[in-house]
């Protein structure tokens, strides 16, 4: 199987461009192992608390806090799969413009 990857880092003045690119797909089904939550892929292999504080980290990123504070500050699965979840999901943030926070002038 022919695999490329290329990476291309340019910096001109202030702004910097970044290129990635990898061929081949390196995602596992959820059938053979592979742990999706929200529609992402995260990888092969979790455990429990993991997968908990991967999903709790999700949760929070979308915007609405959840974190088990007794998990967080003593399972390490938990710990590192709650920022795992918040930093891959923070883009699944939705901000509804017609909100009750809309300013009288």
């Amino acid at each position: 199987m022919f695999q490329k990857k290329s990476i291309l880092l340019l910096l001109a003045g202030s702004t910097t461009l970044l290129y990635l690119t990898g061929c081949g797909s390196s995602k596992v089904p959820e059938s053979k192992g592979g742990y999706y939550h929200s529609g992402i892929y995260f990888g092969k292999n979790f455990s429990d608390t993991l997968k908990k504080g991967t999903e709790d980290g999700c949760t929070t990123a979308k915007g609405d806090y959840k974190k088990s504070h007794r998990l967080f500050n003593n399972d390490k699965d938990y710990n590192d799969g709650w920022f795992l979840g918040r930093n891959r999901c923070k883009h699944l943030l939705v901000i509804d413009e017609e909100s009750e926070w809309d300013y009288a002038e």
